[in-house]
C-alpha cells in the first residue's frame, strides 16, 4: 500500500471545477491528474461519444488499471485529481479498499449554470452526465463505508473568496496552506490538452473571476433561451436540483 495521500475532489460538469484543479495544481507539492476515470466512461465502457476529447494513447482505460496508476504514482508523492462522480459508479462503492484509500472532497454549482454551460458545448449531453445525483450517490456511499461526511464546496462561495474557501476544504484535507496557488503563472498543464475544447477562459486565466453583477439572471436568461429549443433541459433540472440543494446543505464556510 502506498504511503502518500490521494485526494480527490468529485464533481459535476461545468462545476467550476478545473479552476479549482488549477488551484491544487499551482500548490506545487502534489502529481496532479486531470479527470483520469473519463477512459473507463468514455473509451472502454463507451457509454457515449465525448465531443472535444483527444484520446491519449497509452492512457489506461479500466477503471482496474487506472485504479492502479493512481495508487502507483501515490508510491512517489501525494496524488490529486479530479473527476466526475458518474465515471466512477457502481465500481467504487464496491470496491471498499480504494474507497477508503481516498481522501475526498465535493464541489457543486447551481445546475442552471451548469447545465446551460454543458448544453452550449454539447447539445447531446444525457441527464446521467449533468451529475449532479451521481455525485449524492457517492457522497452518501462514502459516508456509509467510512462513518465520515466528506467536505463540500460550491463554485459560487469559491468565486466570492477562493482563499476563504479552499483554505477551508485544505484544512479540512490537513493541507498546508498555499498562497501562491491563487496566482497562476504557469504554463497551461500539458494532459489538459486532451479536453482542450471544454476549458474556455480558465486556460488562459491567471486566477478565479468574481461574480459579476447581473450574472445570477444572466444565467437564468440563457437557461430558459437554451430549455425554447431543448426542453429536456426542465427534465434534468427538475431531476438534479434536489440532489443538489442536499449536498449544498453540507457545504463548509470559509
Amino acid at each position: 500500500m502506498a504511503t502518500h495521500p490521494i485526494i480527490v475532489l468529485w464533481s459535476h460538469p461545468r462545476s467550476m471545477s478545473t479552476a479549482t484543479e488549477r488551484i491544487m495544481r499551482e500548490r506545487g507539492d502534489m502529481d496532479c491528474a486531470h479527470e483520469p476515470f473519463m477512459y473507463d466512461y468514455y473509451v472502454h465502457r463507451k457509454r457515449r461519444v465525448m465531443p472535444h476529447f483527444d484520446v491519449q494513447e497509452g492512457h489506461p482505460t479500466r477503471y482496474e488499471d487506472i485504479r492502479d496508476m493512481l495508487l502507483s504514482r501515490a508510491d512517489a508523492r501525494p496524488v490529486f485529481f479530479k473527476d466526475m462522480a458518474y465515471y466512477v459508479l457502481p465500481h467504487i462503492l464496491e470496491d471498499t479498499a480504494f474507497l477508503n484509500r481516498l481522501t475526498h472532497g465535493f464541489l457543486v454549482r447551481d445546475p442552471v449554470a451548469s447545465i446551460a454551460s454543458y448544453h452550449r458545448l454539447d447539445p447531446e449531453v444525457t441527464d446521467e452526465e449533468i451529475g449532479l445525483e451521481a455525485q449524492r450517490q457517492l457522497y452518501d456511499g462514502i459516508k456509509a463505508a467510512t462513518g465520515q461526511a466528506a467536505p463540500v464546496i460550491s463554485a459560487e462561495d469559491m468565486r466570492d473568496d477562493p482563499r476563504g474557501v479552499m483554505g477551508a476544504l485544505w484544512r479540512a484535507w490537513g493541507l498546508a496552506p498555499a498562497d501562491h496557488a491563487f496566482d497562476w503563472q504557469g504554463d497551461v498543464p500539458r494532459d489538459w490538452g486532451q479536453v482542450e475544447g471544454w476549458h474556455g477562459d480558465v486556460s488562459h486565466a491567471t486566477g478565479i473571476r468574481p461574480i459579476e453583477e447581473g450574472e445570477r439572471q444572466r444565467q437564468i436568461d440563457r437557461f430558459e433561451a437554451q430549455a425554447a429549443t431543448a426542453p429536456q433541459l426542465h427534465g434534468y433540472l427538475d431531476h438534479h436540483l434536489p440532489h443538489y440543494r442536499e449536498l449544498k446543505s453540507k457545504k463548509l464556510t470559509a
